[in-house]
C-alpha cells in the first residue's frame, strides 16, 4: 500500500509538471532566450575613478564607456554603478605615537570627512588603545562603532578616541577585513566599500604582518586610501638619546629591517636594540618608513584607490575632503569571468574607458584572486 500511495504521488506530480510546462513554458523559453541566468557567487566587482587631464573627476559616464580585461581577454560587463551608488567606508585612525598631543586634529578632520560623504554613505570607525594588566601596558586595535549612516553615533565615537603606546597596525587593517566588512555587502553596497586610513604605517606591535594583509584584502576587493602622515622627524629625534624613548620599534619591526637587506638574517643583534649606536638606529627609522611607504603605496594601487601624503596632522582635514571626493566620484562594473577556473591564482584586470577626451586617467583594481 506505501509502495503503492508512493507511485500515485510520483504520477500525480508529473502531471502536475506536464501541465505547468504547458502552460509557461512559452514565457521560459521567452526568458531562456532574453536573459542569461548565472547562479554564480564568483562576480568580480571593479571600483573605478576616472579624472580629465587637469585631474577632476569625470561624471555622468555609462556602461558604455567601459571595456574591461581579464589576463588580456575582453570580459562581458554585466553590473555597473554609477557615481550617485552609496559606499560603505572603514575609517582607521592612528591615534599613537607622536599624535597623542594632536588629537584633537585627528578628531576634527575625521568629523570633517564624515560631514563630507552623502547621506546614504555607511562608516565604521577603528582606532587604537592602551590596554593595562596589573604588570604592562599595551596597544590594541579596536573597533568604536561599526557601520552606520547615524551621524551623531559616529560623532560620539570619534569624541571618545583614545591614544595607544603602540601601534598595531597590522592588526587594525585586519579587523577591518575580517570584522568590519566580514559579512557579504547588500546589492547596494557590492563593490563600493572603502578603507580609509589615517596613519604613517609604521606598524609596531602587530601579530600579523604585510603578506597576510596584503592576501586578505586582495580577495575582498575593497578600495584602500591611505592619508600618510609624516611622523619621520618626531620620532628620529627620540632616537637620538637614551635608548628608552626608542620604544617604538619592536623586534618585530627591527626583524624586518634586517630581513629587507638579508631574507636568512638572524635575529641576535636586533634583540638588544639599545646596544646599537644612534646612527645604526636612524637607519633603521629610514628604512622602515620606506618599507611602510611602499607598502601603501602598493595596497592602494592594487585597489584602484590613493595615498595622498600630508606633512602634518594639519593638513589631514584637506586630505580627508580629496578622499570623500574620491568615494562620491567612484564608478563599478562587475563581470563574471570568461576563464571560471578557481585555482588560485592572481589575474590581471585592466579597465578602458572610451569615448573621452585625451590624457583622461582611469584608476582601477588590478589584480584578482581566483580560489
Amino acid at each position: 500500500m506505501l509502495q503503492l500511495l508512493i507511485l500515485r504521488g510520483i504520477t500525480v506530480t508529473a502531471k502536475m509538471f506536464l501541465i505547468l510546462t504547458v502552460l509557461f513554458g512559452a514565457t521560459a523559453m521567452a526568458v531562456a532566450q532574453d536573459e542569461v541566468i548565472r547562479v554564480d557567487t564568483q562576480l568580480v566587482d571593479v571600483p573605478i575613478a576616472v579624472s580629465s587631464a587637469n585631474g577632476l573627476p569625470l561624471r555622468g559616464l555609462t556602461k558604455s564607456n567601459f571595456i574591461v580585461y581579464e589576463d588580456g581577454k575582453r570580459q562581458e560587463t554585466i553590473d555597473f554603478s554609477a557615481t550617485a551608488a552609496p559606499f560603505e567606508v572603514a575609517l582607521l585612525l592612528d591615534t599613537s605615537g607622536s599624535t597623542r598631543n594632536d588629537l584633537y586634529l585627528i578628531q576634527r578632520a575625521a568629523k570633517s570627512f564624515i560631514a563630507g560623504l552623502r547621506p546614504g554613505d555607511r562608516v565604521s570607525i577603528v582606532a587604537f588603545n592602551t590596554s593595562r594588566t596589573s604588570t604592562e601596558a599595551f596597544a590594541v586595535s579596536e573597533i568604536l562603532i561599526g557601520l552606520t549612516s547615524d551621524r551623531a553615533m559616529l560623532g560620539g565615537a570619534i569624541d571618545n578616541l583614545k591614544t595607544s603606546n603602540g601601534t598595531p597596525y597590522y592588526d587594525s587593517l585586519i579587523q577591518v577585513i575580517e570584522k568590519v566588512f566580514r559579512d557579504k555587502p547588500k546589492d547596494e553596497f557590492r563593490g563600493r566599500r572603502a578603507l580609509v586610513a589615517l596613519t604613517d604605517g609604521v606598524d609596531s606591535t602587530s601579530a600579523e604582518g604585510f603578506a597576510t594583509v596584503k592576501e586578505e584584502l586582495g580577495q575582498i576587493g575593497i578600495i584602500s586610501f591611505f592619508i600618510k602622515v609624516d611622523t619621520r622627524e618626531y620620532f628620529e629625534s627620540n632616537l637620538l638619546g637614551d635608548c628608552r624613548a626608542a620604544t617604538r620599534f619592536s623586534q618585530a619591526q627591527i626583524r624586518r629591517y634586517y630581513k629587507s637587506f638579508n631574507p636568512k638574517a638572524k635575529m641576535e643583534k636586533a634583540v638588544d636594540f639599545c646596544g646599537l649606536g644612534e646612527f645604526e638606529r636612524l637607519a633603521i627609522s629610514k628604512k622602515l618608513y620606506e618599507i611602510a611607504d611602499a607598502e601603501m603605496n602598493e595596497l592602494a594601487k592594487n585597489s584602484g584607490g590613493k595615498v595622498f601624503p600630508v606633512a602634518d596632522l594639519s593638513e589631514a582635514r584637506n586630505a580627508f575632503k580629496s578622499v570623500a571626493d574620491e568615494i562620491g566620484t567612484k564608478y563599478t562594473l562587475g563581470y563574471y569571468p570568461s576563464n571560471d577556473k578557481r585555482d588560485g591564482t592572481y589575474r590581471k584586470i585592466k579597465v578602458e574607458v572610451t569615448g573621452l577626451p585625451k590624457g583622461t586617467t582611469v584608476r582601477a583594481r588590478e589584480d584578482i584572486p581566483h580560489r
